[in-house]
């Protein structure tokens, strides 16, 4: 009996027993990790009767909702809806109210029996009838609401969402452009005047001077909301939330009030300065003294605000007020948990999330926590406003490249999870399974998988909340930008779930409704006039491929990626219009890196390879790669036969590297990203898979200021041979 409903269980949760792994052969889901699965969602796996009696539980409270909490459809189609009843009451007459976004009414009388009869089931001998509504009515694009009326009362209510066919295309695309643009992680970017940490002012001048040379886009890393009391969780693929800004990348000089005696008297104190010019000249992100330096400035011109503003009707004060009302309880919780754990550490407690929070503490919701944001009023309010200063100072930037012309602007990384002590999962812990990991099955260059200490949301309890929390993030992440980059796309359709303690191989796929998903990510790519661009690799399934270009969503070639079964490469010429192409990312060597194996040689000191021969086929199969490039490149005239044609002479140079990014330039992708990185031709990446603490992940600055790129004459060459060719490329 146990077995036979567990088998059940794993298939309406969507846990797949079956997939095809990396190197193409079928895989197979065990039992045992299927039961844990079922286990970190909450079933009781290992009670018979108790299960039974959850199950049951369950189904009762389905069939007594009359209504599905959501129904998700594309535009131009009738609605279609399931209504529950008791038998007795499936021939009285109901109405349909359809409240419209906009406001406006719509009535639809109707029998159910009339309707199509899909399910029956018995409830304490009471017989329930569920019958398939359709209501002839072209809806708008929107989220609208659907109440069950009946005698003048609701009977019940659910979320009618009504989206595009596919995301937003900006036109430049669809007349066949093909464009560039630069892809920088902010925290590295040096200039003049940033305290140690790329800042939204540097963005803005990043994005001006980019623009003149004729890039089109700026692709940032995930900006979301770390952790103010705990500065070296810097990781910017483990956030607090991904909802909200990190405020370290606030320019507090921009700030109004900075030059205020109040804030001056401290930022010109000698100990604030020496701290400051250290921040400036290391080569690599401080992120402890950074985030006191900031904290401590940007309190200062908090207080002249609230002064000057906060306690009188000003616009100002309004802003800031209208501001908290939109973000909700979303913002709210950002700002208690940031300082509650800053008052926590300040106190010597253990903090580092809410796991370690004292008991009283451990939700967001508790009595306990609503009395400390009572008695510590101010402080949440500073941190609201940290939030407010940071989303004015990014719509500057974005301002930027609108005014400048760029034909996408801004591009945002959205993470695939939040960090296991997060400020989003204190506030919604219904919506995550804290006892399982995001992560990723073995393939050829993690043989052991990954896990990345990422809670997954349940399917199951997004569909319940009626994918609000969904809803918010791609909304807040396409706010202000021309792009959103949806790391690891593949969520949307499925999830490597690992549960907490074991190893990533002992971890099983769980799938999402993925086609949900994608119609709100359409409609909110319209509403934000945001396109999308899908980081589809690693173990990717065709049908999702397949999915997300139906569904307008661009795919991401990397050029080391994409070889043929004879170890050549293929042209650029030949990868998708419809995707974003780049010659490395973040997780990646450098171009020099690569090309003199300095990540393989790094790979060896920190102990990442277990035996001498796995790292010697590595080091065989680079000379082999590195010979098909020079092939490759010479083969299409996109170097100088000044270079040589043997791998074994020829070492990464200028011209090498400038004509590596040039030969991307001509291919068929719409768009083209480079990083600033391979631009400086430097070494040294800025993130290596796998470590932690043995190398300074997310801390690497770039090796000359944004005034120095900018000066340099041959990088101005470098952007219009990208600008001509990209061009060409369209012909």
């Amino acid at each position: 009996m146990t077995a036979s409903l567990i088998d059940q269980l794993v298939e309406h949760r969507g846990i797949e027993s079956h997939y095809t792994d990396a190197w193409g052969k079928p895989a197979t889901i065990e039992s045992s990790v299927k039961k844990k699965l079922l286990s970190v969602m909450g079933y009781e796996v290992d009670e018979q009767a108790a299960l039974e009696q959850q199950v049951k539980q369950g189904m009762i409270k389905d069939w007594l909702t009359p209504l599905n909490p959501v129904h998700v459809q594309r535009d131009k189609t009738p609605l279609s809806v399931c209504v529950r009843l008791p038998i007795e009451l499936v021939t009285d007459e109901y109405i349909a109210t359809l409240t419209l976004e906009s406001g406006e009414l719509i009535e639809h009388r109707f029998e159910p029996i009339d309707g199509e009869l899909v399910n029956v089931t018995h409830i304490d001998e009471i017989e329930f009838h569920e019958y398939f509504i359709t209501i002839e009515c072209e809806l708008p694009l929107g989220y609208h609401n659907l109440a069950l009326m009946i005698d003048g009362e609701s009977l019940a209510e659910m979320r009618v969402i009504v989206a595009p066919q596919a995301c937003y295309q900006p036109k430049t695309l669809t007349d066949g452009n093909k464009v560039w643009g630069l892809s920088v992680q902010l925290y590295c970017l040096r200039s003049d005047n940033n305290w140690g940490v790329g800042d939204f002012s540097d963005l803005a001048y990043l994005t001006a001077n980019a623009a003149q040379k004729g890039a089109d886009f700026i692709g940032l890393n995930p900006i979301h909301s770390l952790y103010p009391a705990n500065p070296s969780a810097c990781s910017p693929y483990g956030p607090s939330s991904r909802r909200w800004l990190n405020f370290i990348y606030i320019d507090v000089t921009a700030t109004d009030g900075y030059e205020q005696d109040s804030v001056q008297v401290i930022v010109n104190e000698a100990a604030f300065q020496a701290t400051l010019n250290q921040a400036r000249e290391t080569d690599l992100v401080d992120y402890p003294s950074v985030t006191k330096l900031k904290l401590s400035a940007l309190s200062a011109v908090f207080d002249w605000q609230r002064t000057q503003y906060f306690s009188k009707n000003t616009s100002k004060n309004r802003a800031f007020k209208a501001f908290i009302t939109q973000g909700g309880e979303s913002l709210q919780t950002i700002a208690v948990y940031d300082a509650l754990q800053e008052d926590l550490a300040g106190k010597g407690k253990a903090s580092w999330g809410w796991p370690v929070f004292p008991d009283e503490y451990a939700d967001f919701n508790s009595p306990a926590v609503a009395k400390f944001a009572k008695a510590n009023a101010k402080r949440v309010q500073f941190f609201l406003w940290l939030q407010w200063q940071a989303a004015l100072q990014f719509e500057k930037a974005n301002n930027v490249a609108q005014e400048h012309n760029m034909q996408i602007g801004l591009y945002r990384d959205l993470a695939v999870g939040v960090s296991e002590g997060s400020a989003e999962i204190w506030g919604n812990k219904a919506l995550y399974c804290t006892q399982a990991s995001v992560g990723a099955p073995p393939d050829i260059l993690g043989p052991l998988g990954q896990t990345w200490g990422l809670p997954p949301m349940d399917p199951h309890k997004l569909y319940e909340q009626a994918y609000q929390p969904i809803i918010d993030l791609f909304s807040a992440n396409m706010h202000a930008t021309g792009a959103l980059r949806i790391d690891h796309v593949m969520a949307l359709l499925r999830l490597w779930w690992v549960p907490k303690g074991d190893s990533a191989k002992q971890g099983g796929y769980v799938y999402y409704p993925v086609d949900d998903l994608l119609a709100i990510l359409a409609l909110e790519s319209h509403r934000n006039q945001s396109m999308v661009i899908g980081e589809d690799l690693g173990t990717v399934p065709e049908e999702i491929r397949e999915k997300l270009a139906e569904n307008g969503v661009y795919s991401y070639r990397v050029f080391f990626f994409e070889q043929a079964k004879d170890g050549g490469f293929y042209s650029p010429s030949h990868y998708p219009v419809q995707s974003m192409s780049t010659l490395t990312t973040h997780d990646m060597p450098t171009l020099k890196g690569f090309w003199h194996c300095d990540d393989l040689q790094l790979g060896k000191e920190l102990g990442l390879y277990p035996t001498e021969e796995i790292l010697a086929s590595l080091y065989l199969s680079r000379h082999d790669n590195k010979q098909a490039i020079l092939d490759t490149l010479h083969g299409h005239q996109s170097i100088s036969a000044d270079i040589g044609r043997e791998v074994n002479h020829v070492g990464m140079s200028k011209n090498l590297n400038f004509g590596m990014q040039t030969h991307m330039a001509g291919g068929s992708s719409s768009l083209l990203s480079l990083q600033l990185e391979d631009w400086l031709e430097m070494d040294k990446p800025v993130n290596i898979p796998g470590t932690f603490n043995e190398y300074p992940n997310w801390q690497r600055k770039l090796s000359k200021s944004l005034q120095q790129i900018f000066d340099n004459p041959e990088l101005t060459t470098l952007a219009q041979r990208l600008t001509e060719v990209r061009r060409q490329a369209k012909q």
